[in-house]
């Protein structure tokens, strides 16, 4: 795996050891159990893996390079590079601009872009609507991209799935950067819809199934289709990709549901025609840091903390996966911990900041922490400091971790 040259302040003392440890035990990543840091009054279980991935940390590393190598020029980036807010701050006190917010509005016209500044394309990709847009300005939009390679890979097999006269089926939130770009992408070579959980998924399944009318597709995906889109053709043969940051278990029981309908409409004899094998789409990334929170379930914690962005789809798919055994505070970093215990938490229901309060009554917890894939490793580590000061933990972290990891 390529070693990433990012700023040292991202990185961190506590979970790289924990990281480098694990990975020189567990190279080939077959262990998803985790790690468990025992301390006087507090255990802390992390997860196998969590925070940074190798999307982000490319984008991260070449983001960073543009600022140093080219000192005086304008620099933008067409929107949030990652959703972290931490990093998107140091972005901006380094001199980049963002040029749109995270729907694709303007914050500043493309027309006051020219070919001697540089325009940044984030990890999550664009449409290629508005990187046309951006070509059209002269702007250097090439030299600095980041998107991730494991979105183009999607775009890719969105290509030759259109190519072999496939509906590409995108398991995504419609309104996410990555899907209109991907949706942007696929709807070159194939007729795409975006469907966004399970619920969808039966509901297009009705409808292939004719169960369902071809009036009532086009009302209740509305806005989420390819302009043209023939109900009656476009869903004889279909892929299903996914925007990378979902979760990976939902998107494969999306295709089984629709492998199963597929089978039921047309037959067994047929179904490898009709349905496409796009299981290597997954993110590995993403599917490694669910399969580590499940695990991470297992150990019956006494809660959770899981840090990271509150528009970051992947974190937030770490606390669904969380909250249904334990409860899980959901915070940005450890500013969101005062130090009475309180904490301003986001609750990803209502989508709003909400107060509560650590269990500090307690004489031991056991703490499970873990991140998302936009978060820096150094985040997390001043989240766990500020717990082990609000219990009152004097155990050195560094000798247990030198001596018992």
């Amino acid at each position: 795996m390529k070693q990433f040259e990012i700023p040292e302040f991202y990185r961190s003392p506590i979970i790289a050891k924990v990281k480098a440890k694990r990975k020189l035990d567990d190279p080939r990543k077959q262990d998803f159990s985790p790690t468990k840091i025992t301390l006087e009054k507090i255990e802390f279980i992390l997860p196998r893996h969590f925070g940074f991935c190798y999307g982000v940390e490319n984008a991260i590393e070449k983001v960073y390079r543009a600022i140093q190598e080219n000192p005086g020029k304008r620099i933008f980036l067409l929107s949030q590079m990652i959703h972290n807010p931490a990093v998107n701050e140091d972005l901006q006190a380094n001199g980049i601009t963002f040029l749109q917010d995270t729907h694709g509005n303007e914050l500043i016209p493309f027309s006051i872009l020219t070919k001697e500044d540089i325009v940044i394309i984030p990890a999550f990709g664009t449409t290629l609507e508005i990187e046309s847009l951006l070509k059209a300005t002269g702007a250097n939009i090439t030299s600095y991209n980041t998107t991730c390679p494991f979105v183009e890979k999607v775009w890719n097999r969105s290509q030759k799935l259109g190519e072999l006269a496939h509906t590409v089926i995108i398991h995504g939130k419609h309104d996410h950067e990555e899907t209109r770009a991907t949706f942007s992408h696929s709807h070159k070579t194939a007729p795409s819809l975006v469907i966004k959980n399970m619920e969808e998924a039966i509901f297009l399944g009705e409808v292939i199934a004719q169960r369902e009318t071809n009036e009532a597709f086009y009302q209740y995906f509305e806005g989420k289709y390819t302009p043209g889109f023939d109900v009656v053709e476009d869903l004889k043969k279909i892929g299903v990709v996914n925007q990378t940051t979902m979760l990976a278990t939902e998107t494969q029981a999306i295709t089984e549901y629709l492998r199963g309908i597929m089978k039921e409409v047309y037959g067994e004899s047929s179904l490898k025609e009709r349905i496409a094998d796009t299981r290597d789409t997954l993110c590995y990334a993403t599917n490694d840091n669910q399969t580590s929170t499940y695990e991470l379930v297992k150990s019956a914690p006494d809660f959770a903390v899981v840090v990271g962005g509150y528009n970051s789809s992947n974190t937030t798919h770490l606390v669904e996966i969380l909250e249904d055994t334990m409860p899980v505070y959901f915070i940005a970093g450890e500013e969101c911990i005062g130090n009475d215990g309180a904490v301003n938490g986001f609750d990803i229901h209502e989508r709003k900041e909400k107060s509560l309060y650590l269990p500090l009554d307690k004489k031991t917890a056991r703490i499970a922490v873990t991140s998302g894939a936009s978060c820096p490793d150094a985040v997390v580590d001043r989240v766990m400091l500020k717990l082990m000061a609000l219990y009152q933990e004097t155990t050195s972290m560094e000798n247990v971790i030198n001596t018992t990891l």
